[in-house]
């Protein structure tokens, strides 16, 4: 629609303008008014009119007809009468001005002619308020009336001044001015109507937040359209009374704003808006010029119109006739000042107080001002001002031209031109140009353009393509108009004016920046002045700053117009450099934001220059710059290259359009194609209005591009003139339209494109008002379509769509995937025909209508790959066409029990069904036992659900008899709360219901021998829960269960049944023969329940597991073992096989039992020979009834474990749980833990084996010591016993101690953390003194509170003695010295941290001696990093005997010292003699003492060391040529460049040497020379370390060339070096020769995937390699593939590292399979590699073949759950495995309950570390429980795995070898 007003004429007509008529039309009015004062009324009438005239009163009863009478008959009492009637009441009462003019014109006072020109229509004045029936003082004056009457004459004068000022400014006076003009002026077209849309919403005030998109403060673009309206429209709607209506219109540049004011005011001048009776009209870019503050008067007066006389009278008129008064503010976005100011709140006094323009505008906005007043502003799209967002009453958008509009606004251009028709057809032919054209502005310049270039007689018209080009061409068409035909070409007119041409530019660009439009004379260069103005560039207007004459205002005829010259002199200026060129270019949004106060008139400023920079454009600068072609290209390559950054940045959906235009401009196909594929994941728009110039742009970039993109409008309003540009995009692969404005007419609009959107595979048109009608158009459209493959119309009014013909047409779509039709308000008739036509469509895959969701879909393909009805299996499988399944999903619809039989037939038309959801209705059971009777005509292959149906307990028990009717059921699930109910079908019934071909396994004989032979032997699972049965109930389900041969699972928890129908239920038990679970829970059973099942144990032999409680909730859970069946036993012998032995389990939890219970329970369990497991938790046991309990261990002859947890366990309790040890020989592990858990593992037979008791936490003290003792005293055979964390202290260790020496054989006793202090220790030691079985002590006081005493048989010569942390006192040092005098059997002694200082350490090596043999003697104090190395040596000159091994580890503050027993003089003598020959300094006292003592010294350890020159000097000259010297250990210490040196020269007269290890000494290639001559001097060397230094390439060479004589080499350690493929190449070739070679570490080095396969090709001859290292060296696939070749040949190998190789799957995999070989292996380490699932398989696989392996590590190898179980597997079948390292892997709670499971299994696991993991409370915890059972495990570690929070401390209460810290 379009606005009410044409070019052609006027649509409101005027009307006879006499008396009489104006009288006649305010008729209505005046009543109105007049009803409110009838005594007044009737007084005056009564004044005026015959008495017997009123007598026609009596009869009217309503005050409105009798008011009407009235008026009437003072009309009819003549002209004198009706004007004295009329003066009365214009003087008494305040009436609307218009009101009262008319009544006082018709009295023959003022000039009615003059107020009638505007041709006033008083029945149009609904929006006017009526006057107030107040009436006024009744003492007014003749003066008052007199003052009234000159104030009404005087607003009239005015009114009629002011009606012939806007005639000569824009009346059609003024446009026959313009037509005059020889020369026609740019963007002064001929008038036509432009589409206005208004929004939904009124006002803006909840809209106070920027929107993501669009014109910020304004409601979604999609409100507000598409309703179209008239301008009459929005300046007549309502508004609450003296409320002033603002009302805002925006557009874009060029769209006709300012044109439509001018003719708003046009029209209102001729009467054509009536409502009005005074209108004005402001331009922000004038008001922009006032620098001093107005009144609301002077505003009015001084910048529009004064009036001629009486200036007050006029403007208290305006006060009082505000609501007539229309005031139009065109520009809002030209103005340069701050326009967010709040309003006035001075109501009186603002009148006659200056104030700002922002103020006044704000103040008239607010209605502070002139209140009931209607303002009308425009502006283009930016950021309203704040105080707009409370006060617009209605926001419309004008939306320019549409395709008619162009059509006529052509035709009157070329109205007097031959070539009309011609024009015409020229732009509706051209796509690009008709989508310019619908901006009004460029509508007029292709006119222009046109008209030129067909007045040139040229035939072949060719226009531009952009624009910019327009506008260059507008512009030389302008400069040649004027010049006539003898202007000469453009070259020649650009040369002429080229002064005035660059001013012109400059004037414009100065404008822009200065923000400032309006120029004065003083302004403008005078030749620059004529230029434009001759050529109809600028336009002159009065400017009126003030009350005095106005000036002579100058503008460029349009904003864009002075944007683009702006644009030119960027571009052909020589002062503009590529910087400031760069700077000035940027994206416009949608919106002006607060601090883009600097660009905000640039609106199409970045679009010029786009276009200035394209090849078209590049002669005109040229010519106009005079410059060449290099100059103008560079500039131009600054726009192109600012245009690909930008594409490069996050940018909105507006700002995408932005680059979309800039680039179109451009016409540059290689910047469009990179801007494309930048842009192709960001063409997201939300809210705000697309052109078809936005849509042309978006294509053009979108088909430049090479990807596939997905363009999305959100809440946009897109035209269908944009639709047919959008046709043509080929690169759109996903398309969407989220809008309420899609109707049907859209759908069609956009069916006519689809078929060029070749790409199109997904169409999306959600939240419109598409009918059914659309849908078929859109649907038929598509069907054309073959490549799309997603159809979504959510949120439409589809309610009965044409479902036969849709469907048809979905089937033809042969690679559709899904249709989406949810929230459509579709009917149930509706729903229910998609379905009858949905799955028997053949590409329909699934059906789902759930609610108001209604989703279909397809199976993507052709359709041939369906089955027909009447398939049969070919001999040849390979060429079976799969089978279809289809999905049906019919929930919450409200289904009843009538619909049933429509629903049967429905489901039984199609044979391929795979799931059928009817959950949600109202089937009942009348509806179900309907559908589950046809049950057996139906084909479901996976399940049937009928939850949510109001079943009741009988029809429940018709779904269980579903079970036996239909043999396809394989499990029922049915819950009364929640409502279930679900049967599930066995997916290859098909297949296994087919008759066999061969002959039957079994003879006809053998058939009589049970049910499996008859039937299929497929399992059935029936669960029938929370559904409030009785044991009354259980009659009808034991009935039916007796003929459910084949139940493997059956559920009943959560009922009413108790003890009875246990009974019940287990008297059809050995029926069920199938059974493998069965669950009871929650079911109210009591302890005679507990009783009879434990009974059933031995009836029963086949059950496997009972888990029983009575607590909250009650559980009752049976497992059972595969029984064997008759038939099969039949078909492989003659004889009955003896059936094997199943082990048993049972469980009790939270069922308090005594002392009798206990007893019977005990009974009646022992007299069940196959229980193994007995699990007792939360059971209240006293000691009594432990004591009981344990009594009957003989009995339970096949028991492995037994466990009470949960249970309060006294110390004396656990005592006698430790004395259990002698009541049954079978017993290997007691362990009672926290006085709260107990678990006692026994053998499976009565050999003799080791037993380990752990009493750890039980608060055992003094008091159970002897009766603890005597227990252990009476069992020989005792491998551990664990009392830690118990409360003995020092009386109770001392009372352990006298009874020690009774305990037989050998064990460990660990007595930690039970308080023992330095005495306890003290009287420790001398009992480790006098004792001869115990051969070990080691004891540390700090938290750790460690005590550990080991015996062991007299005959073993060991004494070792560990005291750390002990805070020895002097007083204690000295007792301990005395002690250790008289151990001299002690053969090790470390003391670490106890308060020793150096002088006791004296003490402490005089105190140690022994008669023979060794003595290592260790001291760890933070003395000994501080003392100098010769300090530390001079110390240990105080030991006795000879010195064979000196360490020095000052990181550690380690001194050890071993010492030879008794001291070899003449060994001594000898070596200080062979030294002395080429030493004569050896004389010197402290080395002659150093070398007596180290004569013996074989190895030599120092580390972290600082070496003085002299200190290293001595160790070159003393210590190194010792002749017994075997090992030499300098690692991480510091000597000075000179010693260095000196120190590696001296190494080669080590030549007994056999281990040299300089590890971390940062020694470079540069060293290696004379470390190799030293090498070369040491023929005994076998091992060699030199890692965690910086050898590189050259030095690993000459280390090869020495190593290369190595011949009894056996461990070479050059890892963490720099070593790359030419070192580690030559090595290779080395280690050839190297026969005895058995460990090698190159771990760390940087060698490339080549030279990693030359080293493993070397190592493949090494055949006694036992340990091989190669971790973090990123050998890659390749490197793993060529030794998985080599694994092979090392047979001996036992350690194989690696970790972060970067193997994948390929080297993985081959890997993984080779190690299968490797039968010695010990230690894996993988970790850190992506191995992928199949290797991990292939690992896990293989793993079963070594035998011996320890360790494993697969940390960081992304093992899942799915790898979990064979893992598992493989670890089971590893009898050595000892440590297992799954850490920082994607475990879940399924793995950790596949190794939980497994971890009985692995009987010599000791640490497993599943740190960092993804398993929760689950996974946790059925670990926990598995660990019970697994004694000899040390450790499992879980931390940063995502357990509950409390879990953690909860589990490791109960065992602390979960661990969930960071250690």
């Amino acid at each position: 629609m379009e606005t009410d007003y044409t070019t052609m004429q006027p649509p409101f007509q005027h009307d006879d303008l006499d008396l009489a008529a104006a009288v006649a039309r305010a008729r209505p009015q005046l009543v109105e008014f007049l009803t409110q004062c009838p005594e007044w009324l009737l007084c005056t009438a009564r004044r005026l009119v015959p008495e017997a005239a009123l007598s026609s009163l009596a009869t009217t009863t309503s005050p409105r007809e009798k008011t009407s009478v009235l008026l009437d008959l003072l009309e009819q009492a003549g002209p004198a009468a009706w004007k004295h009637f009329a003066q009365s009441v214009c003087m008494e009462y305040d009436l609307p001005l218009d009101l009262e003019v008319l009544l006082m014109s018709s009295a023959g006072e003022g000039n009615f002619s003059q107020t009638e020109e505007s041709g006033t229509d008083t029945r149009a004045q609904s929006s006017v308020p009526r006057g107030s029936a107040r009436p006024r003082r009744c003492s007014s004056s003749g003066s008052d009336k007199d003052a009234k009457q000159r104030r009404l004459d005087a607003c009239v004068k005015y009114r009629h001044l002011l009606i012939n000022s806007i005639r000569q400014r824009y009346g059609s006076r003024r446009a026959a001015e313009a037509q005059e003009q020889t020369q026609p002026l740019p963007f002064n077209q001929t008038f036509v109507n432009v589409v206005i849309h208004q929004s939904k919403a009124p006002r803006l005030k909840e809209r106070t937040e920027k929107p993501p998109e669009g014109l910020a403060g304004a409601p979604e673009a999609e409100e507000c359209a598409d309703t179209a309206v008239k301008v009459s429209d929005l300046l007549c709607s309502e508004a609450p009374a003296h409320t002033t209506k603002v009302i805002f219109l925006f557009g874009k540049p060029g769209i006709g704003k300012t044109r439509l004011m001018h003719r708003i005011c046009q029209k209102w001048a001729e009467g054509v808006l009536p409502q009005f009776l005074f209108t004005f009209l402001f331009e922000f870019r004038q008001l922009n010029l006032l620098k001093r503050k107005l009144t609301l008067k002077e505003l009015l007066f001084d910048m529009f119109l004064q009036p001629e006389d009486s200036p007050d009278a006029v403007f208290q008129g305006l006060l009082e006739n505000a609501q007539q008064t229309l005031i139009i503010f065109d520009g809002l976005d030209e103005f340069a000042d701050n326009m967010d100011v709040p309003s006035s709140s001075r109501r009186g006094p603002a009148l006659t107080c200056p104030l700002s323009i922002s103020q006044l505008f704000a103040d008239l906005c607010h209605g502070n001002l002139l209140p009931g007043c209607t303002v009308l502003v425009t502006s283009r799209p930016k950021r309203l001002p704040d105080f707009l967002l409370y006060t617009v009453s209605v926001l419309a958008e004008i939306g320019g031209f549409d395709h008619k509009k162009v059509e006529e606004y052509v035709s009157h251009y070329f109205c007097q031109h031959s070539f009309r028709e011609r024009a015409i057809a020229h732009v509706k032919n051209n796509t690009k140009l008709l989508s310019m054209c619908l901006i009004p502005a460029l509508c007029n310049i292709v006119c222009i353009c046109l008209e030129y270039l067909f007045l040139k007689h040229q035939m072949s018209v060719e226009l531009p393509q952009t624009m910019t080009q327009f506008y260059i061409k507008m512009f030389l068409i302008f400069l040649n108009k004027q010049q006539g035909d003898c202007a000469g070409d453009e070259e020649t007119q650009v040369n002429c004016n080229r002064k005035a041409i660059l001013g012109l530019f400059d004037l414009a660009l100065r404008g822009l920046e200065e923000k400032k439009l309006v120029f004065y004379v003083h302004d403008i260069p005078e030749d620059v002045k004529e230029f434009a103005s001759l050529h109809g560039l600028l336009t002159v207007f009065e400017v009126k700053t003030s009350g005095t004459c106005p000036e002579a205002g100058y503008a460029f005829v349009h904003l864009s117009l002075q944007e683009f010259f702006a644009a030119l002199c960027l571009m052909v200026s020589r002062r503009v450099d590529k910087n400031y060129l760069k700077k000035k270019f940027f994206l416009k949004s949608k919106w002006t934001l607060k601090n883009e106060t600097k660009t905000e008139f640039m609106e199409s400023f970045h679009i010029f220059l786009s276009g200035l920079s394209s090849r078209e454009c590049r002669t005109f600068l040229m010519l106009l710059a005079e410059q060449d072609e290099a100059w103008v290209q560079e500039k131009q390559d600054v726009i192109l290259q600012s245009l690909k950054k930008q594409a490069a940045t996050h940018l909105s959906g507006p700002k995408v359009l932005e680059l979309c235009h800039c680039t179109f401009e451009t016409q540059n196909l290689e910047v469009a194609q990179h801007i494309g594929s930048l842009l192709n994941f960001k063409y997201e728009f939300k809210n705000f209005r697309l052109t078809t110039l936005d849509m042309s742009a978006l294509v053009f970039v979108i088909n430049s591009g090479q990807d596939l993109i997905c363009l999305d409008f959100a809440g946009c309003l897109v035209d269908t003139e944009c639709l047919e540009v959008l046709a043509g995009c080929e690169n759109v692969e996903h398309l969407s339209f989220r809008s309420r404005r899609c109707g049907d007419d859209f759908a069609a609009a956009l069916s006519k494109g689809l078929q060029g959107m070749g790409s199109l595979k997904k169409l999306e048109l959600t939240g419109g008002s598409i009918t059914a009608e659309g849908m078929t158009d859109l649907v038929q459209a598509a069907s054309q379509c073959l490549q799309l493959e997603e159809i979504n119309l959510q949120g439409n009014r589809i309610r009965d769509p044409e479902v036969k013909r849709v469907m048809d047409l979905f089937s033809k779509m042969e690679k559709l995937k899904k249709v989406d039709l949810s929230n459509n308000h579709l009917s149930l008739n509706a729903v229910l025909s998609l379905a009858k036509e949905g799955i028997v469509c053949r590409n329909v895959t699934e059906l789902c209508a759930r609610g108001d969701t209604m989703v279909i879909y397809f199976s993507g393909t052709s359709g041939r790959a369906q089955r027909s009805p009447d398939w049969k299996l070919e001999e040849n499988k390979e060429h079976i066409i799969p089978a279809r399944h289809v999905n049906l999903c019919l929930q919450d619809h409200r289904l009843l029990s009538q619909h049933a039989k429509m629903i049967v037939a429905i489901l039984q038309s199609c044979p391929c069904l795979s799931e059928v959801d009817l959950s949600g209705n109202k089937l009942g059971d009348e509806g179900c036992s309907c559908l589950l009777e046809s049950l057996p005509c139906i084909s479901i292959s996976k399940q049937l659900n009928l939850s949510q149906n109001h079943l009741s307990v009988p029809g429940m028990c018709s779904l269980l008899k579903s079970v036996n009717t239909c043999q396809k059921v394989m499990e029922v699930q049915v819950s009364l709360c929640p409502d279930t109910a679900i049967l599930r079908f066995r997916e290859d019934w098909g297949f296994a219901s087919l008759p066999p071909r061969e002959e039957p396994v079994f003879s006809t004989d053998d058939q009589q021998h049970g049910e499996e032979s008859q039937t299929p032997a497929t399992s059935q699972k029936i669960r029938l829960t929370d559904c409030n049965l009785q044991a009354s109930d259980l009659k009808n389900v034991c009935a039916v269960l007796k003929e459910c041969g084949h139940i493997s699972e059956l559920d009943l928890s959560g009922n009413f049944l108790g003890d009875e129908g246990l009974l019940q239920l287990f008297q059809c038990l050995p029926k069920l023969k199938m059974l493998r679970s069965l669950k009871f829970d929650n079911n109210r059973i009591s302890l005679n329940s507990v009783f009879f099942l434990a009974q059933s144990l031995t009836a029963l032999e086949h059950i496997k597991t009972m888990s029983l409680s009575l607590g909250h909730p009650q559980v009752v859970h049976l497992t059972f073992w595969e029984r064997v069946s008759t038939s099969r036993w039949r078909s492989g012998s003659l004889a009955h096989p003896k059936q094997e032995a199943k082990a048993q389990s049972f469980s009790l939890r939270d069922c308090r039992v005594g002392l009798e219970d206990v007893t019977r329970l005990c009974q009646i369990l022992a007299q069940c020979p196959q229980l193994t497991e007995l699990h007792l938790s939360g059971n209240s046991l006293s000691d009594q009834s432990i004591e009981r309990l344990l009594s009957f261990l003989p009995s339970l002859c096949h028991l492995t474990l037994l466990s009470i947890r949960k249970n309060s366990l006294s110390p004396h309790c656990a005592v006698l749980l430790l004395n259990s040890i002698n009541l049954c020989e079978r017993i290997r592990v007691v362990e009672v833990r926290s006085s709260e858990n107990a678990f006692l593992h026994l053998g499976a037979s009565l050999q003799s084996q080791r037993t380990s008791c752990r009493l750890t936490g039980c608060a055992i003290g003094e008091g159970q010591v002897e009766e603890l003792c005597s227990i252990l005293e009476q069992h020989g055979w005792l491998a551990e016993v664990d009392l830690s964390r118990n409360q003995l202290g020092d009386e109770g260790l001392r009372c352990l101690l006298d009874h020690l020496h009774r305990v037989p054989g050998t064990c460990s006793l660990n007595l930690s953390h039970n308080g023992i202090s330095q005495d306890g220790v003290l009287h420790l030691i001398n009992a480790f003194v006098t004792s001869g079985n115990t051969t070990e002590v080691q004891v540390s006081l700090c938290s750790k509170a460690t005590l550990i005493i080991k015996l062991a048989s007299r005959d073993d010569p060991r004494k070792i003695l560990r005291l750390a942390e002990c805070n020895f006192q002097p007083e204690h040092l000295e007792k301990l010295f005395l002690l250790l005098e008289r151990c001299t059997g002690l053969t090790e002694y470390t003391s670490s941290n106890n308060n020793m200082t150096v002088q006791a350490a004296e003490r402490l090596l005089h105190s140690l001696r022994k008669d023979l043999g060794l003595l290592k003697i260790s001291i760890e104090e933070p003395w000994v990093c501080r003392e100098r190395v010769v300090n530390l040596l001079e110390l240990a000159l105080q030991a006795s005997g000879s010195i064979t091994e000196i360490t020095i580890c000052k990181d550690k503050t380690l001194f050890q010292l071993v010492i030879r027993f008794p001291h070899c003089l003449e060994k001594t003598e000898s070596v200080i003699s062979r030294l002395s020959l080429y030493k004569p300094e050896m004389k010197h006292s402290f080395c002659q003492r150093l070398c007596e003592k180290c004569a013996q010294l074989q190895q030599l350890r120092w580390s972290h060391m600082e070496l003085q020159e002299d200190e290293a000097e001595m160790l070159v000259r003393v210590l190194l040529p010792l002749p017994e010297l075997k090992m030499f250990e300098l690692t991480s210490s510091s000597v000075a460049p000179a010693g260095i040196d000196h120190l590696i020269s001296g190494l080669q007269n080590c030549q007994a040497i056999e281990e040299l290890n300089l590890g971390y000494m940062k020694l470079s290639s540069a060293a290696t020379p004379e470390l190799a001559l030293g090498l070369c001097e040491m023929p005994s060397l076998r091992r060699f370390i030199l890692n965690h230094n910086s050898i590189g390439n050259e030095g690993c060479s000459r280390l090869a060339e020495a190593l290369r004589k190595m011949h009894s080499l056996e461990e070479i350690n050059l890892s963490h070096n720099e070593i790359g493929d030419p070192g580690l190449t030559n090595l290779a070739a080395v280690l050839l020769e190297m026969q005895k070679l058995k460990k090698i570490d190159l771990s760390g080095n940087c060698p490339s995937p080549a030279g990693g396969e030359k080293l493993m090709e070397a190592l493949a001859h090494c055949k006694h390699i036992k340990e091989l290292l190669l971790s973090r060296n990123g050998f890659g696939d390749r490197t793993a593939v060529t030794l998985a070749l080599c694994l092979p040949h090392m047979t001996n190998l036992k350690v194989l590292h690696f970790q972060n190789n970067n193997i994948g799957q390929a080297g993985g995999l081959e890997l993984a399979r080779a190690l299968v070989v490797c039968g010695q292996l010990e230690e894996i380490s993988l970790s850190e590699n992506d191995l992928g699932e199949q290797s991990i398989r292939a690992l896990a696989k293989g793993l079963p073949c070594l035998k011996r392996l320890r360790r494993i590590d697969l940390k960081f190898c992304g093992v899942t759950d799915d790898a979990s179980k064979s893992l598992s597997l493989g670890f089971q079948q590893c009898p050595s495995v000892e440590e297992i390292i799954l850490s920082w892997n994607a475990l879940g709670d399924g793995g950790a309950r596949e190794l939980a499971i497994a971890l009985p299994k692995m009987e010599k696991l000791k640490v497993l570390d599943l740190e960092k993991n993804h398993i929760g409370a689950c996974g946790a915890t059925k670990l926990s429980e598995e660990l019970a059972t697994c004694p000899e495990i040390q450790s499992i570690r879980l931390w940063g795995n995502p357990v509950p929070k409390g879990l953690p401390e909860t589990l490791t209460s109960q065992d602390p070898r979960l661990c969930f810290s960071f250690n």
